[in-house]
């Protein structure tokens, strides 16, 4: 992917009030932004922290999945669920090398995660308890995710744009896969699975909703990320389409949703939900949720324990080179 210089960079970060007048009207219009357009630097790094934030969270969304692979209940499950975690490995380097364009390198972001300059998505904090977790998350947290990132294949910036028409087309059928498991216990399973169906709902509802981020009238980046087309709606806008789109599916599972206050609006045709709890959501952003620390560790682990492989994997590309070019040389002689 190509990395913009340390110039480029620079010039980006100086203002130049009729350079961002035809950038937002190239915004306004339509247009996608590429690496190598001028952009405000404040367009840049809200690029950075967001598209980053997302791979990170692609990344360490494996772990939860990864602990149910040798416990799946089947061959079929098994295979599914490994290429499940698979594709999110996929997305992660999508979304890596789509920050790359903005001149930051990959190292420097995994940097910036390990050291806790930038966060993941706090579902990502909670345990899986039971195999129905693993519809749990595909039916409600690729579904929010989804949600999320239809509108991201319209972002203004051309390769975080084209990444994401990818990763939706696969975060689509991880949610129908999602589905079918929950299908599996609630409708045709027995009463045991049923239940295990509905204890999973319970733990998951909530932190599922925290997953659109802080209120509208809390969000620090709402504002210019609509303005700049990064974000084509708000948290809240996109919460109440996700609670929309999914309290029927839960419905029609059989399960009841942890909510006193949830009902339907007929007015609106909206469906009405309680009040999120903002301070745990803001517990597990600053560090202190079920698994954050053992999601760190593993993630700490798996730099320090890859480092032979990376290196393995340089010397290989220079060898390679070096023959490249021996071999270049030979047939200009």
């Amino acid at each position: 992917m190509y990395t913009q210089s340390l110039n480029t960079r620079e010039a980006h970060a100086a203002e130049d009030p009729v350079r961002e007048a035809r950038f937002q009207a190239r915004v306004d219009a339509e247009e996608k932004i590429e690496p190598n357009d001028w952009m405000p630097e404040g367009y840049r790094k809200t690029l950075v922290r967001q598209i980053a934030q997302h791979a990170h969270s692609e990344i360490v969304g494996m772990h939860p999945e990864g602990n149910w692979i040798t416990r799946a209940p089947s061959l079929k499950r098994k295979a599914a669920l490994l290429a499940k975690v698979q594709d999110e490995g996929g997305h992660g380097a999508y979304l890596y090398a789509a920050a790359e364009t903005l001149g930051v390198s990959r190292e420097e972001l995994v940097e910036q995660l390990l050291n806790g300059k930038q966060k993941y998505s706090s579902i990502f904090n909670y345990p899986t308890l039971s195999w129905a977790d693993m519809g749990i998350i595909g039916w409600l947290v690729d579904g929010a995710a989804i949600m999320n990132q239809i509108p991201l294949c319209r972002c203004s910036y051309g390769p975080y744009a084209r990444a994401m028409i990818r990763i939706c087309k696969e975060e689509s059928f991880h949610q129908r896969q999602g589905y079918e498991i929950m299908v599996t216990l609630c409708r045709d399973g027995t009463p045991e699975q049923k239940a295990m169906a509905q204890e999973a709902l319970n733990r998951w509802w909530w932190p599922v909703l925290m997953m659109f981020g802080p209120s509208d009238k809390d969000s620090q980046h709402t504002d210019k990320s609509m303005r700049w087309k990064i974000k084509r709606f708000t948290n809240d806008e996109l919460r109440q389409k996700f609670v929309d789109a999914t309290v029927p599916q839960g419905h029609y599972l059989g399960l009841t949703f942890p909510d006193a206050d949830l009902k339907l609006n007929e007015e609106t045709g909206h469906w009405e939900f309680g009040e999120i709890d903002w301070a745990e959501f803001k517990r597990v952003i600053a560090g202190d949720g079920p698994c954050n620390r053992q999601r760190m560790k593993q993630r700490k682990d798996a730099t320090e324990n890859g480092v032979w492989v990376r290196e393995a994997a340089l010397a290989y590309a220079e060898k390679r080179k070096a023959r490249r070019d021996a071999a270049m040389r030979i047939a200009a002689e």
